[in-house]
């Protein structure tokens, strides 16, 4: 377990109300190992005067709090996860892969430390097992010398590689908690004075080698299944990180009129800041000059950048694609877009499914059952002989009550259904599926209804070149457009380009390039002046363009973006640009229907262009 720092500083950002007017407070937290872990916070904040509610994700390890920030402090509420042995961290401070590792390290540390304790025992038994007992000759005396071997292998075991579990165990108990970690410690420890009997009072009742190795086999599982749940919690998906990340860390700010870098988070609302093509822009703002293609597929899902000019609204983590912007900021830290999203996926993750929450109250009544049920088997074997007139069975009733302990022990019960949930959203990962939050699986065998994004899940998600008109060779048209948009940095020259390369066609190089900011290009292609661009645009320039207009109109109904190519004052013929369906979009929503559900699509493009699309599945 990593140390926390000594202050955290986001606790003293002014809290948000809701409409109840209660705050939440998102933490990350570290240590939780099954949903014992999660009944144990659970119980301790309830328990402050000032926590409404409280919500824990063991499978994305964050909490939820919803507090009275007149009654308690965030600073209250960390400080009592923190007592009963739990790590907190900034949730905004997504963890890097260094630091998620070496916490698997140390997880990975403790359990290889604990097998090789277990394995040492099972070895040290084995010979007491095949009747050859390790023996020591002392002075023409034998002692045995395995039982005293296997108490170093058991303190070993509970108070160094398993200590951070003893510390839990008192910290919950302190609180009067009782968890995995209580009951852990309670068989422990059952076994620990079992062997210490066994060596100074009674080694025939109490055979010390037998009780002390409980005390290795436990909390070697224990450790193990805290390896088992951090490994599982390391390797699964890192959406909201990958959200984060898309914002720049530092900022071009335009200031007193000069140029300077900055972190993003020195940044403040109305300041300006200067995008270059190729950046990502910092923050939300509005642009106050400049002109440019922007690619903000991260929001909209649209392959075809967005064109901005002055009064544009951009957004922080697009992409700026062609041109120089001037933005003026309109939103900064919790207030941008993509902290608010991050925020959303982070509540949503804290949320937990129903079957867990049935688990947690199943749970709730186990570890007090089971230590009821051991103490009952020490008075069964202990008074019940005596009231039948015999003799009280302590070896017996001991042996018992460790076999409840040992039996009952909840680990794999809490484990169970968070760790599928974990490995089942790893494994749709795997697929491209972001699972929001565990309770998509449990809904998942009652749906009637799928919503399907347009862009990259029925579509392709990149513009490319679907059709050509023309009088001539339409080879002939897409070499020459090619030709001229060799130098072009916009998304539908890249396409145009890309087309001619799959085609394997001679392109021509070109002279006197010239873009014209968001309307075509001109170059000299063999001597020849050569437009490609904006129909509008090439009529406006003398060109008659009338020639393909029934054609045009027809792709243009299609929802293609049309680019019209001309040369020597001449039309050669027209390009359609569009997203293209993916080949296996049809068969996968024809197996939807054939499993009952009803696939609906949804996209930001506009409504001609859903409908193209939709026709196309019919």
């Amino acid at each position: 377990m990593t140390d926390n720092p000594p202050r955290d500083v986001w606790l003293d950002e002014s809290p948000r109300l809701d409409d109840q007017g209660l705050a939440h407070l998102q933490v990350k937290l570290g240590g939780l190992h099954c949903s014992f872990c999660v009944s144990t916070i659970e119980k301790a904040l309830t328990r402050r005067d000032g926590v409404e509610s409280v919500a824990v994700s063991l499978a994305h390890s964050e909490g939820l709090v919803g507090y009275d920030p007149d009654r308690i402090a965030p600073s209250g509420i960390v400080r009592t996860l923190r007592d009963i042995g739990y790590v907190v961290r900034d949730p905004r401070k997504v963890r890097g892969y260094e630091e998620e590792e070496a916490e698997l390290r140390e997880e990975r540390g403790r359990f290889l430390a604990g097998a090789g304790f277990t394995v040492a025992t099972l070895i040290l038994m084995s010979f007491s097992w095949f009747g050859n007992p390790l023996t020591l000759t002392w002075a023409g005396e034998r002692f045995l010398l395995g039982p005293w071997l296997i108490l170093g292998l058991a303190l070993a075991t509970m108070f160094v590689a398993a200590r951070p579990i003893l510390k839990m165990a008192w910290a919950s108990v302190r609180r009067g908690i009782l968890n995995q970690h209580v009951l852990l410690e309670a068989g422990a420890f059952g076994g620990l004075i079992g062997g210490l009997l066994g060596l100074f009072v009674a080694p025939e009742t109490f055979p010390p080698g037998d009780f002390l190795s409980v005390a290795v086999f436990i909390s070697t599982y224990h450790l193990l299944s805290g390896y088992a749940s951090t490994l599982v919690r390391t390797r699964s998906s890192q959406a909201v990180q990958r959200l984060l990340e898309l914002q720049p860390d530092t900022a071009h700010l335009l200031r007193d009129g000069a140029e300077i870098e900055i972190g993003v988070d020195e940044v403040e609302v109305g300041d300006q800041v200067r995008v270059r093509p190729g950046e990502r822009v910092p923050l939300d703002g509005r642009v106050v000059s400049g002109f440019s293609t922007v690619d903000e597929a991260m929001v909209t899902g649209e392959p075809i950048p967005d064109e901005k000019a002055e009064g544009a609204e951009v957004i922080g983590g697009s992409v700026n694609e062609t041109g120089t912007l001037v933005v003026e900021v309109t939103k900064v830290g919790e207030d941008s877009f993509l902290a608010q999203v991050a925020r959303h996926i982070e509540r949503a993750r804290a949320l937990k499914p129903g079957i867990i929450q049935l688990l947690d109250r199943i749970l709730k009544f186990y570890v007090p059952a089971v230590l009821v049920i051991a103490a009952a088997a020490i008075v069964v074997w202990t008074v019940g002989p005596v009231l039948g007139g015999g003799s009280p069975e302590v070896a017996t009733a001991i042996f018992a009550m460790l076999a409840v302990l040992v039996m009952g022990y909840p680990c794999a019960l809490g484990m169970a259904t968070p760790l599928a949930m974990m490995r089942g959203g790893g494994m749709a990962a795997e697929q491209g599926i972001l699972m929001r939050s565990g309770e998509a699986f449990q809904v998942f065998g009652d749906i009637q209804r799928v919503l399907l994004d347009k862009t990259g899940t029925i579509t392709a998600g990149k513009p490319s070149v679907v059709r050509i008109i023309t009088a001539g060779d339409p080879d002939e048209v897409l070499a020459m457009a090619a030709a001229a948009e060799q130098s072009s940095e916009h998304p539908l020259g890249r396409a145009v380009v890309t087309a001619a390369f799959d085609k394997a066609l001679s392109v021509a190089a070109a002279e006197d390039f010239f873009s014209h900011t968001g309307q075509g290009v001109t170059a000299t292609v063999g001597g020849e002046p050569v437009l490609v661009g904006k129909p509008d645009w090439i009529a406006a320039a003398g060109v008659p363009v009338d020639s393909f207009i029934a054609e045009r109109r027809s792709m243009e109904d299609a929802a293609h973006t049309v680019v019209a190519v001309a040369a020597g004052g001449h039309l050669l013929g027209l390009i359609g640009i569009a997203d293209e369906i993916k080949p296996d979009a049809r068969e996968g929503i024809e197996r939807l229907r054939l499993a009952g559900i009803v696939p609906v699509m949804v996209t930001g493009d506009n409504e001609r262009t859903a409908r193209e699309i939709g026709r196309a599945h019919v």
